[in-house]
Protein backbone atom coordinates (compact mmCIF):
# COMPACT_ATOMS: atom_id res chain seq x y z
CA UNK A 1 0.00 0.00 0.00
CA UNK A 2 2.70 1.99 0.51
CA UNK A 3 4.28 1.66 -2.49
CA UNK A 4 1.12 2.49 -4.10
CA UNK A 5 1.38 5.93 -2.29
CA UNK A 6 4.84 6.59 -3.24
CA UNK A 7 4.35 5.48 -6.90
CA UNK A 8 0.68 7.89 -7.65
CA UNK A 9 3.11 10.48 -5.23
CA UNK A 10 5.92 10.25 -7.99
CA UNK A 11 3.69 10.83 -11.13
CA UNK A 12 1.44 13.33 -9.88
CA UNK A 13 5.65 15.23 -9.03
CA UNK A 14 6.84 13.91 -12.57
CA UNK A 15 3.73 15.86 -13.99
CA UNK A 16 3.47 18.86 -12.36
CA UNK A 17 7.62 19.20 -13.04
CA UNK A 18 6.45 18.08 -16.67
CA UNK A 19 3.88 21.03 -16.55
CA UNK A 20 6.14 23.65 -14.98
CA UNK A 21 9.24 22.57 -17.82
CA UNK A 22 6.60 23.29 -20.64
CA UNK A 23 4.98 26.32 -19.03
CA UNK A 24 9.17 27.87 -19.16
CA UNK A 25 9.59 26.48 -22.65
CA UNK A 26 6.37 28.33 -23.96
CA UNK A 27 6.76 31.87 -21.85
CA UNK A 28 10.65 31.83 -23.15
CA UNK A 29 9.62 31.36 -26.76
CA UNK A 30 7.10 33.94 -26.27
CA UNK A 31 9.32 36.47 -24.46
CA UNK A 32 11.62 35.82 -27.73
CA UNK A 33 8.90 36.58 -30.25
CA UNK A 34 6.65 38.89 -28.77
CA UNK A 35 9.38 41.18 -27.18
CA UNK A 36 6.89 42.92 -24.99
CA UNK A 37 9.38 45.15 -23.22
CA UNK A 38 9.62 46.97 -26.28
CA UNK A 39 6.55 48.69 -25.83
CA UNK A 40 7.08 50.18 -22.79
CA UNK A 41 7.53 53.99 -22.46
CA UNK A 42 10.80 54.03 -20.38
CA UNK A 43 12.30 51.85 -22.86
CA UNK A 44 11.18 52.99 -26.57
CA UNK A 45 13.24 56.16 -27.52
CA UNK A 46 11.17 56.92 -30.20
CA UNK A 47 8.68 60.23 -29.01
CA UNK A 48 5.06 59.53 -28.02
CA UNK A 49 3.04 60.54 -30.84
CA UNK A 50 1.26 64.21 -30.02
CA UNK A 51 -2.16 64.56 -29.60
CA UNK A 52 -3.46 67.06 -32.19
CA UNK A 53 -6.41 69.30 -31.37
CA UNK A 54 -9.79 69.45 -33.93
CA UNK A 55 -9.33 72.05 -36.59
CA UNK A 56 -11.90 75.35 -35.92
CA UNK A 57 -14.32 75.51 -37.80
CA UNK A 58 -14.41 78.36 -40.42
CA UNK A 59 -17.20 80.81 -40.99
CA UNK A 60 -16.25 80.97 -44.99
CA UNK A 61 -17.08 78.84 -47.24
CA UNK A 62 -15.13 75.82 -48.36
CA UNK A 63 -15.02 74.68 -51.65
CA UNK A 64 -14.63 70.92 -51.60
CA UNK A 65 -11.44 69.06 -50.23
CA UNK A 66 -11.24 72.29 -47.85
CA UNK A 67 -9.65 74.42 -50.49
CA UNK A 68 -8.78 78.08 -49.50
CA UNK A 69 -12.25 80.12 -49.75
CA UNK A 70 -12.73 81.85 -53.08
CA UNK A 71 -11.77 85.43 -53.59
CA UNK A 72 -15.06 87.21 -54.46
CA UNK A 73 -15.01 88.92 -58.29
CA UNK A 74 -13.63 92.98 -58.09
CA UNK A 75 -15.76 95.70 -59.05
CA UNK A 76 -15.68 96.13 -62.87
CA UNK A 77 -14.90 99.72 -63.66
CA UNK A 78 -17.77 101.65 -66.05
CA UNK A 79 -17.34 101.71 -69.41
CA UNK A 80 -15.77 104.87 -70.88
CA UNK A 81 -18.26 106.48 -73.40
CA UNK A 82 -17.89 106.42 -76.83
CA UNK A 83 -18.13 109.54 -79.34
CA UNK A 84 -21.49 111.11 -79.79
CA UNK A 85 -23.47 110.00 -82.89
CA UNK A 86 -24.55 113.03 -85.17
CA UNK A 87 -28.48 112.41 -84.21
CA UNK A 88 -27.62 112.12 -80.24
CA UNK A 89 -26.88 116.10 -80.74
CA UNK A 90 -29.02 118.98 -80.26
CA UNK A 91 -27.11 122.19 -81.14
CA UNK A 92 -28.52 125.92 -80.80
CA UNK A 93 -27.29 129.32 -82.33
CA UNK A 94 -27.20 131.97 -79.41
CA UNK A 95 -26.98 135.84 -79.95
CA UNK A 96 -27.44 138.15 -76.71
CA UNK A 97 -30.09 140.23 -78.63
CA UNK A 98 -32.42 140.12 -81.35
CA UNK A 99 -32.41 143.75 -82.70
CA UNK A 100 -28.63 145.59 -82.68
CA UNK A 101 -28.08 149.35 -82.46
CA UNK A 102 -25.65 151.27 -84.70
CA UNK A 103 -23.00 150.97 -82.17
CA UNK A 104 -23.74 147.24 -81.18
CA UNK A 105 -21.61 144.52 -82.23
CA UNK A 106 -23.43 141.13 -81.87
CA UNK A 107 -22.07 138.69 -79.23
CA UNK A 108 -22.37 134.98 -80.15
CA UNK A 109 -22.63 131.44 -78.46
CA UNK A 110 -23.96 127.98 -78.30
CA UNK A 111 -25.61 125.35 -76.79
CA UNK A 112 -25.09 121.30 -76.91
CA UNK A 113 -27.67 118.71 -75.76
CA UNK A 114 -26.72 115.13 -75.72
CA UNK A 115 -30.55 113.95 -76.33
CA UNK A 116 -29.39 110.55 -76.53
CA UNK A 117 -30.49 107.84 -73.16
CA UNK A 118 -26.67 107.21 -73.07
CA UNK A 119 -23.18 109.28 -72.26
CA UNK A 120 -21.06 110.07 -75.00
CA UNK A 121 -17.73 112.24 -76.02
CA UNK A 122 -17.59 114.94 -78.61
CA UNK A 123 -15.49 117.54 -79.22
CA UNK A 124 -16.55 120.74 -79.47
CA UNK A 125 -13.23 122.47 -80.23
CA UNK A 126 -12.53 125.26 -83.03
CA UNK A 127 -11.35 122.45 -85.01
CA UNK A 128 -14.79 121.68 -85.85
CA UNK A 129 -16.78 124.25 -85.17
CA UNK A 130 -17.97 126.98 -87.12
CA UNK A 131 -19.87 130.52 -86.90
CA UNK A 132 -21.78 131.54 -89.74
CA UNK A 133 -24.00 134.59 -90.29
CA UNK A 134 -25.83 134.63 -93.77
CA UNK A 135 -29.03 137.39 -95.05
CA UNK A 136 -30.54 135.71 -97.36
CA UNK A 137 -28.18 133.38 -100.03
CA UNK A 138 -25.78 135.63 -99.42
CA UNK A 139 -23.29 134.18 -96.49
CA UNK A 140 -21.66 137.65 -95.02
CA UNK A 141 -19.08 135.79 -92.45
CA UNK A 142 -17.17 132.83 -90.98
CA UNK A 143 -15.80 131.89 -87.93
CA UNK A 144 -13.39 130.30 -89.43
CA UNK A 145 -12.20 132.76 -92.48
CA UNK A 146 -9.51 133.40 -90.13
CA UNK A 147 -9.56 131.31 -87.58
CA UNK A 148 -5.60 131.40 -86.04
CA UNK A 149 -4.18 127.59 -84.24
CA UNK A 150 -7.59 125.57 -83.96
CA UNK A 151 -7.91 123.47 -81.19
CA UNK A 152 -9.80 120.19 -80.01
CA UNK A 153 -11.31 120.03 -77.09
CA UNK A 154 -13.26 116.71 -75.97
CA UNK A 155 -15.84 116.96 -73.66
CA UNK A 156 -18.65 113.84 -71.99
CA UNK A 157 -22.36 114.85 -72.47
CA UNK A 158 -24.15 113.18 -69.63
CA UNK A 159 -27.63 112.00 -71.24
CA UNK A 160 -29.95 114.81 -71.05
CA UNK A 161 -27.31 117.78 -70.44
CA UNK A 162 -26.85 120.63 -71.82
CA UNK A 163 -23.59 122.80 -72.03
CA UNK A 164 -22.78 125.79 -73.50
CA UNK A 165 -19.56 128.31 -74.80
CA UNK A 166 -17.97 129.48 -72.51
CA UNK A 167 -16.81 132.73 -74.47
CA UNK A 168 -19.17 134.60 -76.77
CA UNK A 169 -17.34 135.34 -80.49
CA UNK A 170 -17.98 138.97 -81.47
CA UNK A 171 -19.02 139.81 -85.19
CA UNK A 172 -17.71 142.91 -86.09
CA UNK A 173 -20.53 143.65 -88.48
CA UNK A 174 -17.78 143.56 -91.36
CA UNK A 175 -17.49 140.25 -94.24
CA UNK A 176 -14.97 137.96 -94.13
CA UNK A 177 -13.00 136.26 -96.44
CA UNK A 178 -10.31 133.64 -95.79
CA UNK A 179 -8.09 135.52 -98.00
CA UNK A 180 -8.93 138.98 -96.53
CA UNK A 181 -7.78 138.63 -92.75
CA UNK A 182 -5.03 140.93 -92.77
CA UNK A 183 -7.33 143.31 -94.53
CA UNK A 184 -7.41 147.10 -92.77
CA UNK A 185 -10.77 147.32 -94.15
CA UNK A 186 -13.14 145.35 -95.41
CA UNK A 187 -17.32 145.73 -96.47
CA UNK A 188 -19.73 146.91 -93.78
CA UNK A 189 -22.88 144.98 -93.58
CA UNK A 190 -25.66 147.53 -94.10
CA UNK A 191 -28.11 148.30 -91.51
CA UNK A 192 -31.68 147.57 -91.35
CA UNK A 193 -30.54 144.06 -92.71
CA UNK A 194 -32.45 140.85 -91.31
CA UNK A 195 -29.42 138.23 -90.85
CA UNK A 196 -29.38 134.54 -89.63
CA UNK A 197 -26.66 133.01 -87.31
CA UNK A 198 -26.03 129.33 -87.58
CA UNK A 199 -23.64 127.17 -85.69
CA UNK A 200 -21.88 124.30 -87.27
CA UNK A 201 -20.12 121.50 -85.32
CA UNK A 202 -18.89 118.80 -87.45
CA UNK A 203 -21.61 117.58 -89.60
CA UNK A 204 -24.35 118.51 -86.80
CA UNK A 205 -25.87 122.61 -87.64
CA UNK A 206 -28.24 124.18 -85.66
CA UNK A 207 -31.24 125.92 -86.82
CA UNK A 208 -31.27 129.59 -87.84
CA UNK A 209 -31.50 132.38 -85.22
CA UNK A 210 -32.50 135.68 -86.87
CA UNK A 211 -31.65 139.14 -85.77
CA UNK A 212 -31.34 142.22 -87.34
CA UNK A 213 -28.59 145.78 -87.79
Amino acid sequence: MYRRRRLAVGCLTLILLAGVIVGIVFGIRWLVTEKPWENLPFVNDAPAAEATEDPLPTIYPTAGGGSAPESSPEPTSEPTPEACASGALELAAITNKTAYGPDEDPKLAMSLTNIGGVDCVVNVGTTVQRFEISSGADVWWRSSDCQAEPEDQWVTLEAGQTVKSEEAIVWDRTRSYDNTCDAEERPAAPSGATYNLTVHLGETASKERTFTL
